[in-house]
């Protein structure tokens, strides 16, 4: 067992900082202790950065194309970002972002009406609402969805973890039905093929149909399995505890974190930096786990076969789909596909992410849900 926790006799030097930054040309504000440093865009509200200051690596998805504020992308002025519906995204995604209200692109009628995929909540800009040494609050209305995102982003002295609170409200006179998920993206140079480690309490498991990436990558559409082992279409299995080795691949997979389990989780490890980053939250807030990998698959703009990603993006819905389709489906494997929002209520959620350095892959880890976390 290896227990990490904040000091209670912090040196006075060990001071935390937030200040407003660029970062890669976008508007952010940056929260630090000694051990990480934390970004956040203002536009989006994408956590772009855990920064493990020993090492200086960043596990998050930094894209190779430059990042713009998404309320100045324009199909005319930035044909770079490719003319589909995910273009004004894709022009300022980075790192962590949350998909809100939907989780995957939206209807033709929704298009129409101005919704982009995985909904407003990666593309509006956020208010700066509360900030101090330790902390920084961004929230933002999204005026189409009738919904307010709160985000509250603490940090501790000593502690290589970062505790994130979110609030949804639903501003309108009915209940909805949502996808909400923490799409986390990992990328290079801490993801490396056939190299960077991944664990999860994952149990049940099912690819996704033909239809993602019009079904170019490697692994069987629709195939249900038990994580880690996913189904090849030249038979045998991918073991998704050690990132992929091909020169080229992708896919989407949705995982069923253990109901057995109070804490869900995932851990993700560089044998180059030895740092290891990972995430745990309550697995009655969010019992998907949904992979998504891109290794030079994608040849249109943006990607230009230069992607290298592994998304590990838990939330509310198992497949990225249209909210119709996805009430439609109502559940997998017998757990809901999305929740609910009660007319005029409020949603909160705690989860934590954590960055630190480790020798090796543990197996597991518990949170005690503010600044510690126990390894095993």
């Amino acid at each position: 067992m290896i227990w990490i926790a904040p000091s209670k006799f912090a040196p006075p030097f060990l001071k935390h900082k937030m200040t407003e930054i660029k970062f890669h040309n976008r508007r952010a504000v940056q929260l630090e202790n000694d051990l990480l440093r934390v970004s956040a865009t203002l536009e989006g509200g994408h956590l772009a950065e855990i920064q493990h200051k020993a090492s200086g690596v960043n596990p998050l998805w930094t894209p190779p194309w430059p990042s713009i504020e998404p309320s100045t992308h324009d199909f005319a002025k930035h044909p770079e970002y490719g003319q589909g519906s995910e273009a004004k995204l894709l022009s300022g995604i980075l790192g962590h972002n949350i998909c809100l209200d939907i989780f995957g692109g939206p209807s033709a009628e929704e298009a129409a009406a101005g919704i982009t995929p995985h909904g407003e909540g990666p593309v509006i800009p956020y208010d700066v609402s509360a900030q101090s040494d330790t902390e920084v609050t961004l929230a933002a209305n999204l005026r189409l969805a009738q919904l307010r995102l709160s985000r509250r982003v603490q940090v501790a002295a000593n502690s290589p973890v970062i505790l994130i609170s979110e609030t949804i409200e639903n501003l309108s006179a009915t209940d909805r039905p949502i996808g909400w998920t923490q799409h986390v993206t990992l990328g290079p140079p801490f993801l490396e093929p056939g190299r960077t480690q991944f664990r999860m309490p994952a149990t049940r498991s099912k690819v996704g149909d033909a239809s993602f990436n019009d079904n170019l990558g490697p692994y069987t559409p629709d195939a249900e399995f038990e994580w880690p082992l996913c189904p090849l279409k030249t038979g045998g299995t991918e073991d998704f505890q050690t990132y992929t080795k091909a020169p080229v691949s992708g896919g989407f997979t949705t995982h069923l974190m253990d109901p057995g389990r109070e804490q869900a989780f995932f851990l993700a490890w560089s044998p180059t930096s030895q740092v290891l980053i990972g995430y745990v939250w309550r697995q009655n807030d969010f019992p998907w786990m949904a992979r998504w990998e891109e290794n030079h698959l994608r040849t249109e703009r943006p990607w230009n076969g230069k992607g290298l990603t592994c998304g590990m993006e838990f939330g509310v819905s198992p497949f990225v789909e249209s909210r119709r389709v996805m009430v439609e489906r109502g559940s997998l494997f017998g757990v809901p596909a999305y929740r609910w929002v009660p007319a005029q209520k409020k949603i909160d959620v705690r989860y934590c992410a954590f960055v630190t350095s480790m020798s090796n892959i543990p197996e597991r880890v518990k949170w005690d849900g503010a600044f510690g976390v126990e390894f095993a």
